[in-house]
């Protein structure tokens, strides 16, 4: 295929907007295998890019925004990047690494290189806080309440860090529940899976209670969650009540009103006696749910320790994470 004839699938596409294989097999006359193999080239070279799932497949151009120059990175940089960054775009779209963060550069008009070295700087202040990978958040609790219910809290990350915004697990988090995608939630439970094992046998979990939504999904993130991770294990059962006017947690901007909320709204119906619990949620902002439902297990004396797991937790004290 002649060089003029990609040129030419460019142009068709720049002034439609978006094509699909079979328009571009209409309108040039030539074969879908012949089709198919100029727009494999036109993406690979980053002048095409694709969108939807089959069977519904348009493609459309690549902005300059996503052509940002790259080699500007020195080895060290990149190397820390590419293992670190990940953005969800507006457009739905899931880009790692360099790639990425060089999107996310262009879209905020910044130098790759400069703002790769602010950014890794930034990571290492908060990546400080993990201990084999995984953020104790005992402290902010013991600086929150009185009583704290939980022997432990620990947290996979944090939720967002300044400047950057959110990290991979909060981009994770907050698209998988907001989308009810069941592939993002699958892949989210294989990017924590090892190290809630981690957890789970370092402090010898006998049991695991997943905290229940409060707001009625079709796709239930919990629910998802808990059958993508197949734990092996007894689980805690724990029944959020439901009232006549339902107030999801997030929604809550004082600390004793989330005390309240949580207090009176979840329920564990449990007289198994087991030794070490681990509770999962999905991010923790306050802790109130955690440590409420933890106070319920202590009054009804069936653990002897309980332990919280949170896949994201915010940085400050408290700090409501209001989007998930």
């Amino acid at each position: 295929m002649k060089t003029e004839t990609a040129d030419n699938i460019v142009d068709f596409i720049r002034a439609k907007g978006q094509a699909t294989a079979k328009e571009l097999t209409a309108h040039f006359m030539i074969s879908y295998q012949a089709v198919f193999k100029q727009l494999k080239k036109l993406q690979t070279s980053g002048r095409l890019k694709k969108i939807g799932s089959a069977p519904k497949v348009y493609y459309i151009i690549n902005e300059p925004a996503e052509n940002f120059n790259t080699e500007a990175l020195n080895q060290k940089l990149a190397r820390i990047v590419e293992e670190n960054y990940f953005i969800i775009t507006p457009a739905g779209e899931m880009k790692k690494g360099v790639a990425g963060f060089a999107y996310w550069c262009a879209k905020q008009n910044l130098p790759i290189e400069k703002t790769a070295g602010e950014y890794v700087k930034t990571l290492a202040k908060y990546q400080a806080y993990k201990k084999g990978g995984i953020i104790s958040g005992l402290l902010k609790l013991r600086q929150t309440f009185t009583p704290v219910n939980l022997n432990e809290l620990f947290y996979l990350d944090f939720y967002s860090i300044e400047r950057f915004g959110k990290t991979k697990l909060g981009q994770l988090l907050l698209y998988s529940k907001q989308s009810q995608n069941r592939k993002l939630i699958r892949q989210l439970a294989e990017e924590i899976k090892p190290q809630v094992e981690k957890i789970i046998s370092r402090h010898k979990i006998s049991a695991v209670g997943f905290i229940p939504p409060t707001v009625k999904r079709e796709v239930q993130f919990m629910k998802e969650l808990k059958n993508f991770l197949g734990l092996a294990l007894p689980l805690i059962a724990i029944t959020k009540i439901k009232t006549p006017i339902i107030i999801p947690q997030k929604t809550l901007n004082k600390l004793q009103d989330r005390i309240e909320n949580a207090r009176s709204t979840f329920v564990v119906d449990e007289n198994t006696k087991y030794n070490n619990i681990l509770l999962i949620d999905d991010a923790v902002g306050s802790g109130a749910t955690l440590n409420e439902i933890a106070g319920r297990i202590k009054q009804k004396n069936f653990a002897r320790k309980i332990i919280g797991l949170a896949i994201t937790g915010s940085f400050k004290g408290f700090d409501v994470i209001s989007e998930v």
